[in-house]
């Protein structure tokens, strides 16, 4: 699993799990690759849900997220701010390279009900999503980020929010798993604690 789905999904549910269930290891395997969970001897795996494949069972465990176009009131100072998608060509964007492909991330926007990409340029390229968000709130650029990553920066004031309205939703996680293979109980037991409401 990612580590933004390790730390908005698992981190949460963990202490009480942990309580609730002293004898139950749990191992957090965190990489941005689609690993295979059967060659890898993982129980279960966390995944957007359109990219869990159709031979696995796949149970939503977490709402739909937002990606967060932001930059910080330095950058802003310096020029004005992009008022739709296609005005990114002419910012300077910090891009975001996938592990799985090793291409950059194209940005997902979405207009009058189509969605559509833009390729932006600029002149850092992290493969960490915090690295990312650390240059944009210094100053060095646009980012796209996901919305709860960016809340507390939005809060403090130290990022701006850009293009909100052109930021569509993603369908959340899901926790996947073979579906030829027994649900062992200690995996029905963490499965059931991430659907359990959270308290407040």
């Amino acid at each position: 699993m990612t580590k933004q789905a390790a730390r908005s999904v698992i981190q949460p549910m963990l202490p009480g799990f942990l309580a609730a269930y002293p004898d139950i290891q749990v191992e957090v395997f965190v990489d941005d690759r689609f690993t295979d969970i059967v060659t890898g001897r993982f129980d279960a795996g966390i995944r957007f849900g359109q990219k869990v494949a159709k031979d696995m069972v796949s149970v939503r465990v977490g709402p739909d997220l937002r990606a967060a176009v932001v930059a910080s009131p330095a950058y802003l100072a310096q020029r004005s701010a992009p008022r739709t998608p296609r005005d990114l060509v002419h910012h300077r964007c910090i891009n975001y390279r996938m592990a799985r492909t090793g291409g950059l991330y194209a940005w997902e926007f979405k207009e009058k009900g189509r969605r559509f990409e833009v390729r932006v340029e600029g002149s850092l390229v992290f493969n960490d999503g915090d690295l990312l968000e650390a240059a944009a709130v210094s100053g060095q650029g646009i980012a796209y980020i996901w919305e709860d990553q960016a809340a507390p920066y939005l809060a403090s004031g130290r990022l701006v929010r850009l293009l909100e309205a052109w930021c569509p939703p993603f369908p959340g996680y899901c926790l996947y798993y073979p579906s030829r293979r027994q649900t062992p109980p200690a995996l029905a037991a963490f499965l059931q604690a991430l659907r359990s409401p959270k308290p407040s």
